[in-house]
């Protein structure tokens, strides 16, 4: 062990307190959508109904009472509790020295996050939105992700990078993007998103307990969408796909929000009698492809959806692993649905941009057709 990792922050590292917030103001969701249910952090047991962003908020406060080295930085998450709320009420009761308001610099953040990350400090850094993530990106992909390589693999660097992410809430250019290929193509980065609210809490509390830098992708437009966590049984480890609706006709897979188009593409497939398998990826970097292939062995084809931009992207990194390794399974080619190679549309234009039920269940009638 060393003799660092029980290190806490230091004066040097407090030079910035709850009064220096961003001066970056955005639209919030209001009382009428936002999860307003009590907190649940003194229930830790049982099966509970959360939202998406709650159930974040849970696995980020299970997360601070395990470890005394957990610490929480970004822009408005002390007081505001962040753009989203997720971090709300957590400086109130784990203080503002373990839930840290940073100045507006997201690169600095990261730059703090690795010395600490040396120091045996767990950083989680939330970045406010997905298009500013890339102030920070020479950071996060010369640096984080090299550090232990770097170091011959005596080094760790327990830091998690949360980023709101994707479209579906009318926002605008830099506050919908889909940044997940730039990173997957990064060695040393550990890539994960969870679709649903039992995934959330405990897909963050791995992220945070792994030793390797983890950006974990929130799927924005899910925020507010609730479902069962049990606080009792995790589950799949984070970096497992899972099938989340058995079919026989078509496989189709997604990860994040495009998780909950799949399935609703599937319920109308289903009422015109085709039958559709969907996937749900969870983790981007490593991808677990064990149950995406025994999948379309079974029903021989297979439709890739996301939000991103489709030109070499991680639905084409997909679609060609899974013609490699079950060609001789397939009966169609692989097909792929996304989001255009256009920058993002004006608000008004989304609905066009992004994948929709029609679209994928387009795809599937060409696979079908072969």
């Amino acid at each position: 062990m060393s003799a660092h990792e029980d290190a806490v922050p230091t004066d040097a590292m407090r030079e910035h307190n709850q009064h220096n917030h961003s001066t970056r103001h955005h639209a919030v969701p209001t009382d009428a959508t936002r999860d307003t249910r009590p907190s649940v952090a003194e229930t830790v047991h049982g099966v509970h109904t959360l939202s998406l962003a709650k159930a974040i908020t849970a696995g980020l406060r299970a997360a601070l009472r395990a470890d005394d080295r957990v610490i929480l930085m970004g822009e408005d998450i002390g007081p505001l509790g962040g753009v989203f709320r997720v971090t709300e009420g957590l400086q109130a009761e784990f203080g503002d020295q373990r839930v840290r308001d940073t100045p507006l610099a997201e690169s600095g953040i990261v730059g703090t996050a690795i010395g600490l990350a040396m120091r045996g400090i767990r950083s989680v850094i939330e970045i406010q939105f997905d298009g500013f993530i890339f102030p920070a990106f020479d950071q996060i992909t010369t640096q984080l992700s090299r550090q232990t390589l770097r170091h011959g693999g005596s080094v760790g660097m327990p830091v998690v990078i949360r980023l709101p992410y994707g479209g579906h809430i009318g926002s605008i250019e830099h506050h919908q993007e889909s940044p997940e290929a730039y990173f997957a193509h990064t060695p040393g980065l550990r890539i994960v998103s969870p679709s649903q609210p039992h995934d959330a809490y405990w897909m963050i509390q791995e992220a945070i307990a792994c030793n390797d830098p983890v950006l974990f992708l929130e799927p924005k437009s899910r925020y507010w969408s609730k479902g069962p966590v049990d606080f009792d049984h995790p589950g799949l480890p984070m970096h497992n796909s899972r099938v989340v609706r058995a079919g026989t006709d078509v496989t189709v897979v997604g990860h994040g929000a495009m998780v909950s188009t799949l399935l609703a593409a599937a319920e109308i497939a289903a009422t015109e009698g085709t039958s559709i398998e969907v996937v749900d990826l969870r983790s981007l970097s490593p991808v677990d492809y064990d149950p995406l292939l025994e999948s379309v062995r079974h029903t021989c084809r297979l439709v890739v959806a996301q939000e991103a931009y489709g030109h070499a992207s991680l639905g084409s990194e997909i679609a060609a692993t899974v013609a490699e390794r079950a060609f001789y399974s397939l009966e169609a080619p692989v097909l792929r649905v996304s989001g255009f190679d256009t920058p993002y549309p004006p608000a008004a234009l989304e609905t066009q941009y992004l994948p929709s039920p029609d679209r994928v269940l387009e795809a599937v009638d060409r696979v079908l057709a072969f």
